[in-house]
């Protein structure tokens, strides 16, 4: 079995074409560094993308580019395209692509995806979906440049109403288990809360804290005031510790929890991978349509994360 993964050796693709490597796959490492790529590829140029394809099997998108040209070109040839990004804009591009693309391939969304359907399968009430993520952690320049891209930007919640990123906090109760505290935090727009509404009918919102409560305090900041984005430090206090909980109307959760997010993100992948050999896809498909919670126990744990539910 041989999956590309571009940018594989990034923040996240090095992680997962270890894991790959590791489950006996054959994994190569895409991109544009010639010391350190498998496969040298540019990604702009559609052609040379279109050569490295002819014996992959799957491609996991890494990179943090957001070209729907690479998931198009894979689906034309039939070709599984599974992409980490949490985007909204381009994840509702790629579910318009007449072809094999997993989405929600990761953390959050991904995880978080798997918790929130867990818990709206024995509840009908709203679920919230909250996600922690260390500051303290080197980040890949895309974790970066997502995170800049949602300052001042607004989304529609399941009330009607538009949101903007990185406001209204709400408290949430946090397992000491997870290493995190209680702490506010801020609504955030993930894709897999938009989709998850419309499928079930019930509000699913999303929230994120960083486990600084000062840094969270500064996304808030941010997102009224762009402009000081250049006086933010390149290395924030913090750790790389992440919990990801689903909390249902009657106040229970769902939760995992570990370090590293780049790492987490990758175990998801891994498992995504693994099911789309196992159960191949035709059209544009959600990680909770392939995978459940079970699923990834013994690979979450393996990994040293927690899972509670």
């Amino acid at each position: 079995m041989n999956v590309l993964v571009l940018g594989g050796y990034g923040a996240v693709g090095a992680h997962l074409v270890r894991l790959l490597r590791a489950d006996g796959m054959v994994a190569r490492a895409a991109g544009r560094d010639s010391t350190r790529a498998d496969v040298v590829l540019d990604f702009s140029d559609v052609n040379g993308y279109e050569a490295a394809l002819n014996d992959a099997a799957v491609v996991v998108n890494c990179a943090g580019g957001e070209d729907l040209r690479l998931a198009q070109v894979c689906a034309s040839r039939g070709i599984p395209f599974l992409d980490i990004s949490a985007t909204t804009e381009y994840v509702q591009g790629l579910e318009k692509i007449a072809g094999p693309v997993l989405l929600g391939v990761g953390l959050a969304p991904g995880l978080t995806t798997l918790l929130a359907v867990d818990a709206l399968s024995g509840n009908h009430g709203p679920v919230d979906i909250m996600i922690g993520l260390g500051s303290g952690e080197h980040h890949g320049p895309a974790a970066t440049a997502w995170t800049y891209h949602l300052l001042g930007q607004r989304f529609p919640d399941p009330d009607g109403t538009t949101v903007r990123n990185f406001t209204g906090p709400v408290r949430f109760e946090v397992p000491k288990e997870s290493g995190y505290r209680p702490a506010r935090a801020l609504r955030a727009d993930f894709a897999d809360q938009h989709r998850l509404t419309r499928e079930f009918g019930v509000p699913v919102r999303s929230y994120l804290r960083l486990d600084s409560r000062l840094a969270t305090a500064g996304l808030g900041l941010l997102t009224r005031a762009p402009v000081l984005r250049p006086l933010v430090p390149k290395h924030l206090p913090g750790s790389d510790k992440w919990v990801a909980l689903a909390r249902s109307a009657d106040g229970s959760m769902r939760w995992a929890a570990g370090r590293g997010q780049s790492l987490a993100t990758a175990v998801v992948a891994t498992a995504a991978v693994r099911a789309v050999v196992a159960h191949p896809l035709a059209t544009p498909t959600w990680i909770h349509e392939i995978l459940e919670l079970a699923d990834l126990r013994n690979i979450l744990r393996d990994n040293q994360i927690t899972l509670n539910y």
